[in-house]
């Protein structure tokens, strides 16, 4: 009898052990108010099961997330099969924490909700995967980091979405700053010229798969998208970070400092509004920002210097309603070496030499090469510039599969770099902070 107890008791042991190597992680989407949240789903990843759970408010921001992933399921190349399975009630983020714990949340869309939302998911086990930013003024900072402190201690990942990582041209601007032959050794610079540039013009109205891209109302209210100053900016320090500090912890406590900051806004008319909305008015929350000539006041844009580890930074983001003809978003970031400046100018990478000699440049491409094949130097009045292979050039959008991934190495593993959390709570404290200074320094200038 004792004999046969053993024997069942293996056996139901064996089978939890079978049953827990075939179970497949669930992606859950939570409120995917912005195009971002489908642009995770445009490839399939092993191990993650096909059925899309979605909880999200009734409205036609589910809809058109829902109908983003199944297009995705029926186009011609290299289709997906995902299965959505759409939550509308007004208890949706409860049967979200319902869920089992130890599948991942995908959280993009309003960011006034995202603390909340992250907070919530960590506290119920699940892995929580967030679009930027993760938070937009200091007590959405506070938030962030008891979620943090939080899922260190269920053992379950948080991590944001940061795409330009994963851009050639920012990938050969690290390669080039960790070359001491070329580079030479990371300028400290001024608060006046800083060792650290980094800057990017965006635009409200954007064509996303051959059509202009609906935006929900409450993107141009910056009390639910979040002020420029801490959105976009989020991208740019993340890669002053991640380029001029590659692998190394960075605590905001001791080696961030914000020096000056200043905000402005973009006028948007009605007409504007409408063309990327869809809606034939101004909604009563934006009201409050619509000024004596009927013109929209959307805080979109922020620049701010700082300190980072004693190096002199500059950061700024501005936002146009559209870009002329023939052009789109763009990007300019400067490195400052004592060999060589690495600069980012206009989509194209180039090496402005200072000490650095003509054949050590050469060797450092030509080590690059062995990397990545095709990329070569071009004579640039006194600069090179990278000829890089359009091939490398995937774009934006294709940036999300690749964040993935990533993020889903790290799940498997159970952990992840011990730089990553840390330089995440730097990163948004820089712009909490910025936030907050620019806020200051505007009400200290009308009085």
């Amino acid at each position: 009898m004792q004999q046969r107890i053993i024997f069942l008791a293996l056996a139901v042991l064996l089978m939890a052990c079978e049953a827990r190597k075939t179970t497949t992680v669930k992606i859950i989407a939570l409120d995917p108010g912005h195009f971002h949240a489908s642009l995770v789903q445009q490839e399939m990843y092993p191990g993650i099961d096909s059925t899309l759970k979605v909880f999200a408010p009734e409205g036609v921001e589910v809809e058109r997330y829902r109908e983003a992933v199944l297009a995705y399921n029926e186009r011609k190349d290299s289709p997906t099969h995902w299965r959505p399975e759409v939550y509308t009630g007004p208890d949706y983020l409860q049967q979200l924490l319902a869920q089992p714990a130890g599948n991942i949340v995908v959280i993009a869309g309003n960011n006034r909700l995202k603390s909340t939302y992250i907070r919530r998911s960590v506290h119920a086990g699940m892995h929580v995967l967030s679009d930027k930013p993760m938070a937009i003024d200091a007590a959405g900072f506070d938030s962030l980091k008891a979620a943090f402190e939080e899922a260190v201690q269920l053992h379950v990942q948080l991590y944001d979405i940061m795409t330009e990582r994963y851009e050639i041209t920012s990938i050969l601007q690290r390669e080039l700053v960790q070359m001491p032959a070329v580079f030479g050794e990371l300028e400290k610079g001024t608060a006046a010229a800083p060792a650290v540039i980094k800057e990017s013009v965006h635009h409200f109205k954007k064509n996303v798969a051959g059509k202009v891209l609906i935006r929900p109302a409450w993107y141009m209210d910056v009390t639910q998208q979040g002020e420029g100053i801490v959105d976009v900016t989020t991208h740019l320090v993340d890669l002053i970070q991640w380029t001029c500090f590659p692998d190394q912890v960075i605590r905001y406590e001791k080696d961030i400092l914000v020096d000056s900051a200043r905000r402005w806004p973009t006028a948007m008319t009605l007409p504007e509004f409408h063309e990327i909305t869809n809606a034939d008015r101004f909604p009563d929350y934006l009201q409050k920002d619509v000024d004596a000539d009927s013109v929209l006041q959307v805080y979109a844009n922020g620049a701010f210097d700082y300190q980072i580890k004693g190096v002199h930074a500059r950061v700024a983001v501005s936002w146009k309603y559209q870009a002329p003809e023939g052009t789109g978003d763009t990007h300019y970031s400067l490195i400052r070496g004592t060999g060589a400046d690495i600069v980012i100018r206009e989509g194209a990478l180039y090496i402005e030499p200072k000490t650095a000699g003509t054949a050590a440049i050469q060797q450092g491409i030509a080590t690059l090469a062995a990397t990545y094949p095709g990329i070569a130097l071009k004579a640039n009045g006194k600069a090179w510039e990278v000829v890089i292979p359009a091939s490398y050039k995937k774009g934006h959008e294709a940036s999300f599969a690749r964040v993935m991934e990533k993020y889903l190495s790290y799940v498997n593993a159970g952990s992840m770099p011990a730089w990553e959390v840390p330089n995440m709570l730097a990163k948004y404290y820089t712009t909490t902070q910025a936030l907050r200074l620019a806020k200051e320094r505007q009400i200290s200038l009308k009085y």
